[in-house]
């Protein structure tokens, strides 16, 4: 399987198609992981109808090669950790706490400005799409899916559009469904299955929020055609 998506919104409308069953759910919600997949969410929410909001994870990155993710830290304060990935790199504990802190201090930056104040929705009960631009080691997805799981939704569902075959399998043990366009192996990453991967800064995030929370609200107040 192999192609590429224009950018990170497109990637956004391609899975629409596959996501059609929730749009429209009372109980739906689009979380996103940014900032990627923020962009990606935002066109899920403009044609699933559904409310969009973030879930901040950060990774753990290995000393020297901070791309390579050894684990997660997630905004409700649970830690994913790949012991083995944290063993071959001798990391000692005092090490790891300092760059949990590390994280954790970029969370609650990331949460004042994205959310301006306001608490996680309530996850209790919800149909939760839990959506980024797509996966390589797969640290940071699991550890929200994970966070998101014992926070008890009514169904999770993984909404990806690239990652390699070995991490689909894994991520799919942690959802109740998962959503994925392209398994290509081999799988070197994520950036190059877009043609446009330009990084989405701060600014981009807090505007797609705002633009998909205005076309919510216009959604509601808009008259019923009869």
């Amino acid at each position: 399987m192999s192609g590429t998506f224009k950018d990170r919104e497109e990637a956004g409308r391609q899975l629409v198609s596959k996501l059609l069953h929730y749009r429209d759910d009372p109980q739906g919600l689009i979380l996103t992981l940014p900032r990627g997949g923020v962009a990606v969410g935002y066109q899920l929410s403009l044609a699933l109808h559904l409310p969009l909001d973030v879930f901040i994870t950060r990774k753990i990155g290995a000393p020297g090669n901070p791309e390579y993710a050894i684990g997660a830290v997630t905004e409700t304060g649970s830690h994913y950790l790949n012991q083995e990935a944290i063993s071959s790199f001798g990391l000692s504990r005092h090490e790891l706490e300092r760059m949990i802190a590390a994280q954790e201090k970029e969370i609650a930056r990331r949460r004042d400005l994205y959310r301006q104040g306001r608490p996680l929705p309530q996850l209790t009960g919800r149909t939760v799409l839990l959506v980024d631009d797509g996966i390589a080691t797969g640290s940071t997805f699991i550890a929200s899916a994970l966070a998101i799981r014992s926070l008890q939704p009514h169904r999770l569902v993984g909404v990806i559009p690239v990652g390699p075959p070995s991490t689909i399998r894994d991520v799919r043990s942690h959802v109740d469904e998962l959503v994925v366009l392209m398994t290509p192996d081999p799988f070197y990453a994520v950036g190059n299955f877009f043609i446009d991967f330009t990084q989405v800064e701060d600014r981009d995030v807090v505007e797609y929020l705002n633009l998909a929370e205005e076309a919510r609200l216009e959604r509601t107040t808009a008259p019923r055609a009869s």
